[in-house]
């Protein structure tokens, strides 16, 4: 499988990251067999969340088995320093290892958590005053229990493009684009500023809700809903590839996967087989879903 650079980390990741929340709806042995699948399909980049189930328990063991070959990406949604210091410790536990390659702050969508994150305040809040996640995360890097920092986000693009002009430590980020996003105008989905920006910082790029296609209509009930993936995923095997030749064409480094286990294994032939689209099919694609709707942005 192609791999590209992940920014300035040094690390080259394949271009499909694993999805790991997938193992959540798999028992021990179903979890086991996907992951030897993805590792042997070239997938060198996992990603996963304490927020993701039992993912982190069920990656575990075959994680032991083959840490050197996995870059590890974890995330924390706690925002304070101690919060973050308390997530961490808990994912290495559960993940049963002694360091993560990429720890991120997790779904970061309001400037006030921002705010909270960086150890911003007003004076009139001094006396309550947290020095926020990201100071744990550099003496987290610092004693060697995180590789790099990053961020994720499925939010207003401009609360991303002020992180990332906020948080020098950055490395990657990870925020959604897909053709339904790309045809559409305004500033809630202007996630192409995004890359952009984050091109020109030298950040590595991952690329979340590459095959979402539409949100669940509102009147089906989520036991309902044929997927386990908050939005409807486009789900044959031309529709994924082309989701995700689109969104490896635009320059992304890498696309984790989506997260229902079921859809896993056309997403990784796509990533096998992916090769570049050319500027009039991606122009069709843009065309053809100017008046779609999209499931992203989300607070």
């Amino acid at each position: 499988m192609e791999t590209r650079p992940l920014g300035e980390t040094g690390h080259e990741s394949s271009i499909l990251t694993f999805g790991t929340i997938a193992l959540d709806f798999l028992d021990q042995p179903e979890a086991n067999r996907m992951v030897e699948d993805v590792l042997d399909a070239g997938v060198n980049h996992f990603d996963v969340a304490p927020t993701y189930g039992d993912a982190e328990l069920k990656l575990a063991p075959k994680l032991a088995e083959h840490r050197d070959e996995i870059f590890l990406g974890c995330k924390t949604q706690e925002r304070t320093y101690y919060g973050a210091w308390g997530e961490l410790h808990r994912s290495l536990d559960r993940l049963d290892t002694d360091y993560i390659d990429l720890y991120q702050f997790h779904a970061l969508t309001r400037y006030d958590e921002l705010d909270t994150v960086t150890g911003d305040y007003t004076p009139e809040m001094a006396q309550d005053h947290d020095e926020g996640a990201l100071a744990a995360f550099k003496e987290a890097k610092e004693e060697g229990l995180i590789g790099h920092i990053g961020l994720t986000s499925h939010g207003d693009p401009s609360v991303i493009r002020t992180a990332i002009k906020r948080i020098p430590e950055l490395e990657t980020v990870m925020f959604p684009l897909n053709y339904t996003l790309d045809a559409k105008e305004g500033p809630e989905y202007d996630y192409r500023s995004v890359l952009d920006l984050a091109r020109e910082r030298g950040l590595g790029t991952l690329c979340i809700k590459a095959f979402a296609e539409e949100p669940w209509p509102e009147d089906l009930p989520r036991d309902e809903r044929p997927y386990e993936t908050w939005y409807r995923p486009y789900d044959t095997p031309d529709e994924i590839e082309t989701c995700l030749r689109y969104a490896l064409s635009q320059g992304m480094t890498s696309i984790p996967s989506a997260g229902d286990p079921r859809l896993a294994p056309m997403i990784v032939d796509a990533a096998r087989n992916f090769e570049e689209m050319d500027a009039a099919e991606q122009e069709r694609l843009r065309d053809d879903a100017r008046d779609a709707d999209s499931p992203v942005p989300s607070p």
